[in-house]
């Protein structure tokens, strides 16, 4: 795949503002109808249905973004439990920013929704006429007391799926560990792919039972959480395929810091009368999930609520304040799960949203909270739990192969193989829709 056009035309802008990781610059201002931050699934495939869109005529689209690469998150897991490389799991993001949408390089520092406008950290100003917020959110491993140091040190058998700075050594972990406490932690608090804490640890169980040392390893799901999903019925599945395969389940136990040369992992007790008391375990084998939380340049800004997130109707993706914001995927404040699933429904009714918005009407598409976690749970299976709003299952293939809570083999090679082909093919290029396929759902008015 060749460089975009978009990198071209910034090759031939005016010298204003040096950028230091760029070859290119780009002017100190700049003006486009509608301005994106964020370059990952949510602004790509924004940008993508926005240029595929009849409604929308005027076709000045603009994405800011300072990465050079675009990661296939959810393609992670595959890499940790070795199934993919890291190279299979990413591109340039210059080759998945859409033909005629413009890229600018730049780090967003500070919105001003009462100017229309964004600064960024290079001294950038963009304004527009319409916003879309997609940032993403923070993966913060430095709120774990010793973790950054752990992560550093490959014989401190400490790994993350959470980075792709990371991912690698959890593979190269799971293949030399051999016997002793395996410990998975899961934080307190919002994370993005809730599942995905889990499904490490249960291909990790998966892969030392193929090897015929899972006797010799004892498994801990340590979860800041009080069950293991929050979706009751998937929940329940899993809680009894945590029994039946012998992981002990600590509740409420938040990681707070890592002894790497002790070896050894302090938990805060965040059950009812527990009054914070501490817990240390030893381990032989860590996987970590960092806490999560909103980027300090959205917390800090107008434009997000009071949890740091941005401030939208749960519905219809629109700003509470400034009708011409919006915001879907991690950085927004909608109450459900954080996946790369949850956009393909998000995405649509944020478009037809806008497009309403800028012919003058009201915004009447709705999100119903459908989210989706392909959730592995072993070689050759795999719960595909998904869910809206509430809790509630809504399940795509319920009727042909029975209730997703059961593991199975065709989910699992949908999870494997197809879903990271129609990724990149497909979702990236604004023509693919989830549970509807090829099919742009009708979003629903209220």
């Amino acid at each position: 795949m060749t460089a975009t056009p978009v990198l071209r035309l910034l090759a031939r802008a005016p010298v204003k503002v040096p950028l230091r990781t760029y070859a290119t610059s780009i002017p100190a201002k700049a003006h486009h109808h509608v301005v994106i931050v964020g370059g990952g699934t949510a602004g790509v495939t924004a940008a993508a249905q926005l240029q595929r869109s009849l409604g929308l005529e005027k076709k000045d689209i603009a994405i800011l973004d300072p990465a050079k690469t675009h990661h296939y998150q959810p393609g992670w897991t595959l890499v940790g439990s070795g199934l993919k490389s890291l190279d299979d799991v990413q591109r340039p993001l210059s080759h998945v920013v859409p033909a005629g949408v413009k890229h600018y390089p730049l780090r967003v520092s500070t919105f001003d929704p009462e100017q229309n406008a964004v600064k960024t950290s290079e001294g950038v100003d963009i304004s527009y006429d319409y916003l879309i917020v997609a940032p993403g959110l923070e993966t913060n491993f430095g709120g774990i007391s010793g973790l950054k140091e752990a992560l550093q040190d490959p014989a401190s058998e400490v790994s993350s799926i959470y980075s792709e700075k990371t991912v690698e050594q959890v593979w190269r972990n799971i293949q030399a560990f051999k016997k002793g406490p395996a410990i998975f932690t899961q934080p307190a608090g919002i994370i993005k792919c809730a599942g995905a804490p889990q499904k490490i640890m249960w291909m990790a169980l998966s892969q030392w039972k193929q090897e015929g040392v899972r006797d010799n390893i004892d498994i801990t799901f340590a979860t800041g959480a009080p069950a293991m999903f929050a979706v009751p019925k998937y929940s329940q599945a899993l809680e009894a395929l945590r029994k039946e395969r012998n992981v002990e389940g600590l509740f409420q136990h938040n990681l707070i810091s890592i002894d790497a040369k002790k070896k050894v992992a302090t938990f805060k007790n965040l059950a009812e009368g527990a009054q914070g008391a501490t817990v240390e375990r030893e381990f032989g084998f860590l996987h970590v999930v960092p806490p999560q939380k909103p980027w300090d340049w959205v917390a800090k800004s107008k434009i997000a609520d009071a949890a740091g997130w941005v401030d939208v109707d749960k519905s219809t993706t629109q700003h509470n304040k400034y009708k011409n914001i919006f915001s879907i995927g991690d950085a927004s404040s909608l109450p459900n799960s954080k996946t790369a699933a949850a956009i393909t429904a998000q995405v649509p009714v944020m478009v037809d949203n806008l497009l309403a918005t800028m012919a003058g009407k009201e915004a009447k598409a709705t999100y119903d909270g459908y989210a989706s976690c392909p959730l592995l749970t072993g070689h050759r299976e795999l719960m595909l739990c998904e869910f809206k709003y509430g809790g509630v299952p809504k399940e795509t293939f319920a009727n042909i192969l029975g209730g997703q809570e059961t593991p199975n083999a065709a989910y699992y090679y949908l999870k494997k193989n197809i879903f990271p082909a129609v990724y990149w093919s497909y979702f990236l290029k604004g023509s693919w829709y989830g549970p509807n396929s090829f099919f742009r759902p009708e979003t629903t008015t209220a």
